[in-house]
């Protein structure tokens, strides 16, 4: 006997609840010499290697990337870890959906309004 319709959203609803504490986002820091036209190619690569693995420019020296869970985070830490330059300062930290859309964003002394939320429907 197929299970009615109201189970499926009720499930639906308890699973977009528990996301924003299961969903990671994962951001890298960076600060890389770039002073010789070799340590310029080297920061060059290793903006591009992140931009390859799904990361986007958050500001500059920043990129931040959307994962779908704890172990999809761990996958694109070590990638990361696996390019890293042999110079420079570069940090790593992955933060929950809850803890990322907490984050007060502002140009100038003005703030930005958050963007209005997406549901992603997934599709097995």
């Amino acid at each position: 006997m197929a299970k009615p319709v109201k189970f499926y959203i009720l499930n639906l609803l308890n699973m977009n609840r528990l996301n924003e504490y299961r969903i990671m986002w994962v951001l890298v820091f960076f600060d890389l010499p770039t002073e010789t036209s070799e340590e310029r190619k080297i920061y060059a690569r290793f903006r591009k290697e992140l931009l390859n693995d799904g990361f986007n420019m958050f500001q500059f020296s920043i990129y931040s990337r959307h994962c779908a869970s704890r172990e999809n985070a761990e996958v694109h830490i070590n990638r990361v870890k696996e390019f890293l330059p042999e110079k420079g300062h570069i940090g790593i930290i992955s933060i929950t959906d809850k803890q990322f859309g907490m984050m007060e964003i502002y140009y100038g002394k003005k703030q930005r309004e958050p963007q209005q939320e997406v549901m992603q429907l997934a599709l097995f």
